[in-house]
C-alpha cells in the first residue's frame, strides 16, 4: 500500500511540475509592441503639439512625430531611437527623466504616465517596430 501511495505521490508532483513549466512558459512569452498599436498614440498624445511640422519643437530640432518613419529619422543631431536599447536611446531617456537633463519632456507640460514610458522602453527594447 505504501508503495502505491508512493507512486501516486510521484506521479502528482511530476503532473504538477510539468504544468507549472508549461504556465511559466506561456507567461515568457511577451505581447509583441508596435508603433502602430502601442506607441503612436501616446507620442501623438505627448509629443505632437510641438514636434509637428511648422511648430516650435520641430523647427528647433527637426524632430518630426507624424509618422513611424519620421520618428526613426530623429532630430538634426541624429537618431533619438536605438533600436533594442531603450537605456541609449534620447527618446527614451528625455521622457523617463532617467538622467539629470536640463531639458526633459515634454516641455513644460505635464510627464508621461509610468504604463506610457514603460511602453515605449519595452517597444525600443524589444526592437522598435513599427507593426
Amino acid at each position: 500500500m505504501n508503495t502505491r501511495i508512493a507512486k501516486l505521490a510521484t506521479l502528482f508532483l511530476v503532473t504538477a511540475s510539468l504544468t507549472a513549466c508549461e504556465n511559466n512558459s506561456e507567461q515568457a512569452q511577451p505581447r509583441n509592441i508596435t508603433y502602430a498599436d502601442d506607441v503612436a498614440h501616446i507620442i501623438q498624445k505627448h509629443c505632437a503639439g510641438c514636434h509637428s511640422a511648422g511648430q516650435p519643437g520641430a523647427m528647433a530640432t527637426g524632430f518630426v512625430t507624424d509618422s513611424y518613419q519620421s520618428i526613426m529619422n530623429g532630430t538634426l543631431s541624429g537618431a533619438i531611437v536605438n533600436p533594442g536599447s531603450a537605456r541609449t536611446s534620447s527618446l527614451y531617456i528625455m521622457i523617463s527623466g532617467k538622467e539629470n537633463l536640463a531639458v526633459t519632456m515634454p516641455h513644460g507640460k505635464e510627464p508621461l504616465e509610468t504604463g506610457e514610458i514603460d511602453t515605449i522602453r519595452a517597444w525600443i527594447d524589444s526592437g522598435a517596430v513599427e507593426n
